[in-house]
């Protein structure tokens, strides 16, 4: 038996609309009124900032207009801070998306034991970054309470000064990081690899294509949509996630340069804004200006990627 509805005399039955024109409003209030508090007046109230000369102790402050800019420009050590977080970024995402893509191959293999194997591979990332770098601290402290060291003096009777030594101490900041983020990007690759069709595999395998052929032919460019993902996300956070593993190991140093005139060899530029703007005499103008400047670099190199890398990678299956 078929029903039929028809609408009430004088009313339109359009579908999609709401009875009251300010219903959406009220719906959407919760929201609005959420990202204005916590998004849209702290955004606002640091371009404000970025324009005063303000420190510590407060109330100490005066219009400056874009000084503060004008001296991160000028400071040697805020451009050293620039170069690290560059190299910082470049080698966390290089080893996160390589080690994570080659550990996801070998995670889908059809092995018994597989979904543990995974959780367990996954699970570093479920920590915080402060805390990965605590487990780090315990790796890599100095002396024999250092587990690495205390294995090197019972093997070699040899001890290295993992985080005093300024050419080491960056490479443990991208050891912790990339630990700590490898479990999200092998997530995704476990995931990405699942959706490879094994038909055109096989196929590929009775052309008589290797392994690594099929891989770099058929595997590696359906995996595209999730390496971009994964690109955008990992440099995101190189720039800003960095911070917890760099408190907790180094606190931006050791120092290079003559009497620490360059700053420190991890003082990359989130730690930077930080210690500018909460160390006793800071300057929170100056840390607001960076903060602008570290958005816009983060924002201009997300679009980057999105402008030469996104419309080169196809979606459809």
């Amino acid at each position: 038996m078929v029903q039929r509805f028809t609408a009430r005399p004088g009313t339109t039955a359009t579908a999609g609309y709401f009875r009251s024109r300010w219903l959406p409003f009220v719906f959407l209030a919760p929201t609005l009124l959420s990202l204005g508090i916590f998004l849209y007046y702290p955004s606002v109230q640091t371009v404000t900032l970025s324009l005063l000369a303000r420190r510590r102790p407060l109330p100490q402050e005066r219009f400056v207009c874009l000084n503060n800019y004008v001296a991160l420009a000028e400071d040697i050590i805020y451009r050293n801070s620039f170069l690290t977080t560059l190299f910082i970024t470049v080698a966390i995402v290089l080893l996160a998306m390589g080690l994570s893509l080659g550990i996801a191959l070998l995670a889908s293999q059809k092995v018994r034991g597989a979904s543990i194997y995974r959780t367990l591979l996954i699970w570093p990332f479920a920590l915080s970054p402060v805390v990965a770098g605590a487990i780090f601290l315990a790796l890599f402290r100095e002396g024999s309470s250092g587990l690495i060291n205390y294995a090197l003096e019972r093997g070699l009777n040899l001890s290295v000064s993992w985080l005093r030594d300024a050419s080491l101490a960056p490479w443990v900041i991208v050891a912790a990081s990339v630990w700590n983020i490898l479990g999200f990007n092998i997530l995704f690759y476990v995931a990405g690899l699942q959706n490879v069709p094994t038909d055109l595999l096989e196929a590929a395998q009775i052309d008589g294509a290797n392994k690594l052929q099929r891989f770099i032919r058929i595997t590696f460019p359906m995996l595209a949509p999730f390496t971009f993902f994964l690109l955008v996300t990992n440099v995101t956070y190189s720039f800003y996630g960095v911070y917890g593993a760099v408190d907790t190991l180094t606190q931006g140093g050791p120092t290079v340069g003559a009497g620490g005139a360059l700053g420190g060899a991890t003082n990359v530029l989130i730690y930077k804004l930080y210690d500018d703007a909460f160390s006793p005499g800071g300057s929170i103008g100056l840390a607001a200006a960076q903060a602008i400047v570290l958005f816009l670099i983060v924002a201009g190199l997300t679009l980057l990627q999105f402008r030469y890398i996104e419309n080169r990678i196809t979606y459809s299956g």
